[in-house]
């Protein structure tokens, strides 16, 4: 790992993670004042209640009768602002290695590189990683032509887009593309909009909310763009630059289909990822940790919320806040262990009071 080329960020701690637990455990640490980085696959913190139920509403947070799963990310941002985290976001913790002074050398999929007194796992069941379209030849347009779940598709003007998927972000994303258009004036419109707009699913039934289907319709019916029912088979290229899609319907029968832009939208799925190899104990695919801090077996290495596992326990989000206030007091431990760790209260506390910026701070 040393020899990457980038220069290493150090930090007190590395949290892993950005979904509730993680966002909790930002929180906890600076109350312990313990700054810390942040990283995450998924291009915006939050997790599965952004990635899985943004707009559903949750009924067991103390004292918050209810609320979206996107509401609790903006409460958890904004309760954690006074903190400052720094967050690496669109990437993936890819090895871990233990240095001779105990610290940690950590390395994601996009080259940064830390090194950490101390690390939180807070994975959830694993990362959040797109759903790949996998065909022959799809390898050389990736991040060109070819683009999925989380990534910025390019400029699309003039060009034939089609877009993968049967969800509320496919549907979204293909009426976006479909409807740039009309807010210009009819003489700017067919130099400013795609030239063709095409969703494509294996059959003729989505997933997305009834609201964003019948969008969807009246954009075909309108000739904004249409739907095809059938799958992606193979891909049709000219001196290696993306130009059709082969077609496959419910009936076997086949049809080409201009395409310069693919936006593959079939969302994301949780997978355990390189955790299992950063010689952790693990017990379905889950961290074995320890409940008095809920360290794993590595020290120094902490986990909290769904990846970890131990007797009693239960995947509740309230649940990974009380591992992540343990984990901190742990942490400290480490990243400080020559001053007493000291319980404060946040209803009595002048430092703490200074930390949450609720109070002048001291010179």
């Amino acid at each position: 790992m040393s020899d990457r080329p980038s220069a290493a960020l150090c930090t007190d701690a590395l949290v892993i993670g950005a979904g509730p637990a993680g966002l909790f455990q930002v929180f906890q640490l600076g109350l312990l004042e313990i700054g810390c980085h942040v990283v995450d696959t998924l291009s915006a913190p939050g997790g599965q209640c952004i990635e899985l139920y943004p707009d559903k509403p949750i009924y067991d947070i103390p004292a918050v009768p209810v609320c979206t799963g996107r509401e609790l990310v903006e409460r958890l941002l904004a309760q954690i602002a006074p903190m400052a985290p720094t967050f690496h976001l669109s990437q993936q913790v890819t090895a871990i290695a233990t240095q001779p002074d105990g610290r940690f050398e950590v390395c994601t999929s996009k080259g940064t590189r830390f090194v950490a007194r101390t690390i939180v796992i807070a994975g959830g069941v694993g990362s959040f990683l797109p759903r790949q379209l996998v065909l022959d030849g799809i390898e050389r347009h990736l991040g060109q032509q070819v683009f999925h779940s989380g990534e910025t598709l390019p400029s699309t003007v003039g060009r034939h887009v089609v877009v993968l998927g049967d969800d509320d972000a496919a549907l979204g994303c293909a009426l976006a593309l479909a409807d740039d258009h009309r807010e210009v004036s009819d003489a700017t419109a067919m130099t400013q909009r795609p030239a063709s707009v095409t969703l494509l699913h294996r059959r003729d039934a989505f997933r997305a909310e009834p609201a964003t289907v019948e969008r969807l319709r009246a954009a075909c019916a309108a000739g904004r763009m249409r739907f095809i029912a059938g799958q992606v088979t193979a891909l049709e290229s000219s001196d290696d630059a993306l130009t059709g899609l082969t077609v496959t319907a419910a009936d076997g029968s086949t049809q080409s289909l201009r395409a310069d832009v693919l936006a593959v939208l079939w969302g994301l799925s949780p997978r355990l990822g390189p955790i299992a190899d950063w010689g952790l104990e693990l017990e379905r695919k889950q961290l074995v940790v320890n409940t008095e801090t809920f360290e794993t077996s590595v020290p120094g290495i902490f986990a909290v919320g769904d990846v970890n596992t131990y007797p009693g326990k239960k995947k509740l989000i309230v649940c990974g806040f009380h591992e992540a206030t343990l984990a901190a007091y742990g942490a400290a431990a480490r990243v400080r262990p020559e001053r007493p760790v000291q319980l404060q209260y946040t209803t009595t506390s002048t430092r703490l009071h200074q930390l949450l910026g609720v109070a002048p701070r001291e010179d």
